[in-house]
């Protein structure tokens, strides 16, 4: 029996917020994959050095900043081969997680994909960036939106149309309610199922309508909106723990997070500049 490598570095956990989602991040310089295949729905990013992998009883090759796809129940295998590193990360969407990627599309299905790699520059930028996002744990909220309109993207650019996702409306008068309903209740902790369903709007629409009609997703726009509202409180004297629960943040360190986000400073650097 071969021995493990002890340079070989994995990490597989699942994160509470998602149902259904499993997540690998793994380093690898000898491992060798035996032929076998996943219940879940699989996309992986490489983002380090790169394998082979057998799978529709081809071989191919996946180098850097390319995007694997397996299907469920898909068989595969793979192994390092003219690379000595291979560091990827992987998404593993089990039956739970599917639902409500499907529910959140508009859809009732799971397209199928008739290939496995993908040379997608934005989509391979996009899949990365939620990985890392999912594993800081520093935004749950933004996390569902970019998993919800990058599985859009994945699903809409490259699987199968049985059943073509629900386009984005283009409605000013739509997003202007959706924007005073957010202005009204930005302290609340609103969904993207609750903002759309007034108006017949799927996640994934609503995401689509606010980046085309604000530049933003709506997260972000909300966020806006708190860092506003944190900023008025902050020139009214108020202190930065006060101000940031009552614009709608968790906590102090969340108002930080975002406000040196957004505007590369801290709170307390912004409260010194406007002291009198």
């Amino acid at each position: 029996m071969a021995r493990l490598d002890p340079r070989n570095r994995t990490r597989y956990w699942c994160d509470p917020a998602f149902p259904g989602l499993d997540l690998l991040h793994a380093d690898f310089t000898t491992h060798e994959y035996a032929p076998h295949s996943h219940d879940s729905f699989v996309v992986a990013m490489t983002e380090a050095g790169g394998s082979e992998f057998k799978s529709r009883g081809q071989t191919l090759e996946a180098r850097q900043r390319r995007l694997l796809v397996f299907n469920p129940v898909e068989p595969h295998s793979g192994r390092l081969a003219r690379s000595a590193r291979w560091r990827y990360r992987s998404l593993y969407l089990g039956a739970d997680a599917l639902k409500d990627v499907q529910a959140a599309l508009g859809i009732s299905f799971t397209p199928y994909f008739t290939t496995n790699i993908f040379d997608d520059a934005d989509l391979f930028d996009a899949f990365h960036a939620l990985h890392c996002l999912i594993d800081s744990g520093s935004d749950r909220a933004r996390a569902r939106e970019d998993l919800v309109a990058t599985f859009g993207e994945l699903f809409r650019r490259h699987g199968s149309q049985r059943e073509r996702i629900p386009a984005a409306p283009r409605d000013h008068a739509m997003l202007d309610a959706i924007v005073a309903e957010m202005r009204e209740r930005h302290t609340e902790n609103l969904t993207l199922e609750e903002l759309g369903a007034p108006f017949g709007l799927t996640p994934f629409q609503l995401i689509g309508l606010f980046k085309r009609g604000t530049g933003m997703t709506p997260h972000t726009y909300l966020t806006q909106l708190r860092l506003r509202a944190a900023i008025g409180q902050l020139r009214a004297g108020k202190p930065i723990s006060t101000a940031a629960v009552g614009a709608g943040f968790y906590d102090q360190s969340a108002l930080t997070y975002h406000f040196k986000r957004a505007y590369g400073i801290t709170p307390l650097q912004y409260v010194q500049a406007h002291r009198p």
